[in-house]
Order: structure tokens, then C-alpha cells, then sequence
């Protein structure tokens, strides 16, 4: 009888979020030697007197398991070739070590054999050399690309287009594919900011993989003391080996120069670190269920490209909610890869016509650069009080709408809510502080090809409303939209 491989369960992968020193590596090298001699493929469905026995696969450590009839029996990989995945030799070993640890042990030294870099497991069928569990590191990724029946890919929060592991993880994970083999995610929280393999896929939409991340109770501050300690207790109720008092130490001296860091680490919770602009988990809880009906008053922000970064309007009421406008061609956010490199200039136009036509603009503001003709003809046809250049790159007055934005996220009596339009969320995320004179800041890429035009949308979407409900110039309020406070799941 042949086993079933990666066809017989339903998740491909796994991914577990874990804070540091709760027992992850440990954990993940028990799961490996599990894959490299233990029933992990599904084999059949039990019958009466059905057994396993190690003995039948060349160990000697006297196990034997009775199945119960109707039990999924189980079968070891006849030939298992294992990587690890790390950043640096130092990080592997945070599984390598206990693993090498197991197999020097009693029940498993006779089928793993600990060498100079790897472990060779015997017993297996076809080459001995095949059989073995590899290391491949950032510098030794000598065996990447081999055909392989599992892996760990250990703080995979760290990987990034920076240090090149976002292909090595996903080269690696290709060679599963073929052996029917599959792969285990161990990672403590990432930083948003940086779009790591871990924040990949926690995002992914993908149904065959397990994500495992517990965070600790959204209503406790980690800047609280007091809270802080229970954040501690919870995150590692199920880790007794930890000492809660060294980590409340490391975790006070890391709050006074890298908060998100110490956050991320022990207080489990996925934070952007330093130079990041918008905390990703405030702007989410913004969101809101809003209808907004045809004549109702609006601003329009408005930023243009031309062949590589996106171009993209929004639009806030006067009670604050904002959102991506939806058009007869859709909503109104142009990718240029998706129209063969280029902004379709012309379905641009036809949207803001759409815009004016379809709401009561009160008032629109457009990022000049590429578009100062269209804005230009935009400001003949609707009115030069209502469509106004506002230029992104001025220092002064783009730090002062960014911290306007910040600010009507963050404060608790804001009126400010969003439609929870995904593209922005992540522009959100990505967008970093460039540092400017007299302590200010512009919105700038982190460099590794994310985008951040709709969070400059936003920011000038914004503005525009606040401009215009300083001028007084928004009309008597009307119920023209109805609003849920219903969270986005």
C-alpha cells in the first residue's frame, strides 16, 4: 500500500506567531524529527489488531502503537530530505541545537546520525545520502532548489527583499511541491513596515494554510506597567520556562529607544517599528460600514502618476468618513502594470467627471506633478475654488496633514472613520517618515518597491476636508448616508 502524501491533509503549510522565548525552536525540532522518522503520511484507515512499529523501519527503540479500528494510520517517509531556514547559522541553531540534542538522544539515535552540518537519517530507501536534514542559511544556500519532503523556516519575519529570503523561502517551498511535502512558518511578530515572508503570509488569501497567532487582549497598553505584566502573563501562560522577570526588564529598556521592537518580541503584537508613519492596526479599527449617497457633499483628494507609481482618488464626507469611490469603470485607483505600463489618462478624466457629476464636490485638491494640464482643465470646467493644486513635495504643509491624518486616527473623540479599502490599508502600512529640516517629515517608499500613493491620497483627502470645514463651507448637514460601527472581519 502506497502512502498519501501532502493530498491527505487539508492545510499545505503552516504559519505560527509566537513572542521570543516561548519554546517555538524546541517545538519546531521536535515537529522535524517527527518528519524524518516518525508516520507522518496517511497510510490507510485502521482495522482491528492494525499496529505500528518502529522496529519494521530500523529503529530500535522497542515503540509500538496499537491502533483502534476506524484510526488513521500512519507511515514514515521512505526517503525524507529536510532544510532548515534562517537568516545566520546563530538563528538556525535555535533549532538545530535541540534537534541535534534529540537525535544524540535514546529513542531517536538510531535513525539520526548528527554531522558536521547536517544529520543523516537512516533507514530510509534509495541513496542514504538523500536522506538527511540540511541547514541553508542567507551565505549557504549550496542545496537550495533540491526536491525536498519538508521544512522550517525559522523567524521568517526577518526575511525580506533587503537580505534576498523572500525568494530562498520561496524557492525552498517550491521544492516541496513535487515530493508532496509540506512546510512550518516559526516567526515572532513582524513589522508591518517591511513586508516580510511572515507578513506575506499572514496576508495571503490562500485556505490551505494554518496560521497560529494568539495576541494578548487589544485593550491593554504595553506602555502601561502594570498592563504590560499581564500582556506577559497571558503570552506566556503556556511557557514555564520563562522567566516573566528578566523579559519585563529587557522589555522596559527596549520601550525608551525602540517600543515597537519590544512589543513585537514580548508583548506579541505586530506593530510597525521605527520610521514607519501610520500605525496599521489604528487606521483598521477606522473602518466602518457606510453607504454614501449620489449628491451628497464630498472633498476629492487626488494623486497622479504616470508609468510607475499608482495614481488614486478619494473622497471624505463632511462627517469624516472617507473612502475609494467606486465609478462606472470601477474604483477609482489606476496601477499602471495593469494597463500595459501606463496610467490610462482617459479613464482617469472620465472618473473625476463621473465624481462631480454624481456628489455635491465642495472641493478637490491634486498633487500637480505629471497632471498640472488635466487639473488645469478640471479647475476651467468645475471652478477654480474647487479644484486646487496642492503640491505633496512643500515639507511644512505636507507634515502638517500628515500629522492632521495621525492625529484624526488616533484620537479617541474623532469623527474620522474609512471603507477599509485594502490597497490603502496596505499603502497605509508601507508608508515611512523622511526626514526633513526644522523636525519635519514627508511620506516616502521603504525602497523595496511597495507603494504608498493612496496613503498620500488619503492624507490629502483629508486635508481637503479640514480646509474646507475651516472656510465654513460645507452646506447644512444632511442625512445622506447611513453608517454601521460594525467591524470588518
Amino acid at each position: 500500500m502506497i502512502p498519501i502524501r501532502s493530498g491527505a491533509f487539508h492545510n499545505r503549510r503552516s504559519q505560527v506567531i509566537a513572542p521570543q522565548k516561548t519554546g517555538k525552536g524546541p517545538w519546531a525540532a521536535a515537529i522535524v524529527s517527527a518528519e524524518a522518522v516518525g508516520p507522518v503520511l496517511f497510510l490507510d484507515w485502521a482495522e482491528e489488531g492494525d499496529t505500528y512499529e518502529c522496529a519494521d523501519y530500523g529503529c530500535g527503540c522497542g515503540w509500538v502503537y496499537r491502533y483502534k479500528p476506524g484510526e488513521p494510520m500512519g507511515h514514515p517517509w521512505p526517503t525524507p530530505l529536510i532544510q532548515l531556514l534562517a537568516t545566520s547559522e546563530d538563528q538556525v541553531d535555535n533549532v538545530y541545537r535541540p534537534l541535534s540534542a534529540m537525535a544524540r538522544g535514546e529513542r531517536l539515535r538510531d535513525r539520526m546520525k548528527v554531522r558536521e552540518g547536517f544529520i543523516r537519517v537512516t533507514g530510509g530507501d534509495g541513496d542514504p545520502d538523500a536522506n538527511r536534514i540540511d541547514v541553508v542559511t542567507s551565505s549557504a544556500q549550496s542545496r537550495l532548489g533540491n526536491p525536498i519532503t519538508f521544512c522550517i523556516q525559522d523567524e521568517t519575519g526577518l526575511y525580506n527583499a533587503q537580505n534576498k529570503l523572500i525568494k530562498v523561502a520561496e524557492t525552498m517551498r517550491r521544492g516541496t511541491a513535487p515530493m508532496g511535502g509540506r512546510s512550518i512558518e516559526t516567526t515572532n511578530c513582524y513589522d508591518p513596515s517591511e513586508q516580510s515572508v511572515a507578513q506575506r503570509t499572514r496576508e495571503s488569501r490562500a485556505k490551505d494554510i494554518f496560521k497560529f497567532y494568539e495576541p494578548p487582549p487589544a485593550n491593554l497598553s504595553y506602555k502601561n506597567k502594570a498592563e504590560r505584566r499581564k500582556i506577559h502573563t497571558y503570552n506566556y501562560v503556556g511557557s514555564p520556562h520563562a522567566d516573566l522577570h528578566g523579559i519585563e526588564a529587557e522589555a522596559a529598556e527596549l520601550l525608551e529607544k525602540d517600543p515597537g521592537q519590544a512589543e513585537r518580541f514580548y508583548g506579541n503584537r505586530i506593530v510597525a517599528g521605527l520610521g514607519s508613519w501610520m500605525n496599521g492596526d489604528r487606521w483598521d479599527a477606522r473602518w466602518r460600514r457606510v453607504e454614501v449617497a449620489a449628491g451628497t457633499q464630498v472633498v476629492l483628494g487626488f494623486d497622479g502618476s504616470d508609468v510607475d507609481d499608482w495614481t488614486g482618488i478619494r473622497a471624505q464626507t463632511r462627517e469624516g468618513y472617507q473612502f475609494t469611490p467606486v465609478t462606472l469603470g470601477g474604483p477609482t485607483i489606476w496601477d499602471p502594470a495593469d494597463f500595459g505600463g501606463r496610467v490610462p489618462r482617459l479613464e482617469v478624466a472620465a472618473a473625476v467627471d463621473w465624481l462631480f457629476t454624481h456628489f455635491d464636490v465642495v472641493r478637490m485638491y491634486g498633487d500637480p506633478p505629471y497632471w498640472e494640464t488635466e487639473l488645469d482643465a478640471w479647475a476651467e470646467k468645475y471652478g477654480e475654488k474647487r479644484v486646487l493644486r496642492w503640491a505633496t513635495y512643500r515639507p511644512v504643509q505636507m507634515h502638517a496633514a500628515a500629522e492632521r491624518l495621525l492625529v484624526d486616527v488616533a484620537k479617541a473623540d474623532s469623527g474620522f472613520s474609512h471603507d477599509g479599502c485594502e490597497v490603502t490599508a496596505l499603502h497605509m502600512r508601507s508608508a515611512r517618515k523622511a526626514q526633513r529640516p526644522s523636525n519635519r517629515y514627508v511620506l516616502t517608499k521603504p525602497g523595496d518597491g511597495r507603494k504608498i500613493d493612496m496613503a498620500v491620497v488619503s492624507v490629502i483627502c483629508n486635508e481637503a476636508a479640514g480646509d474646507v470645514t475651516a472656510a465654513s463651507l460645507w452646506s447644512e448637514p444632511a442625512f445622506l448616508y447611513t453608517a454601521s460601527s460594525t467591524r470588518r472581519r
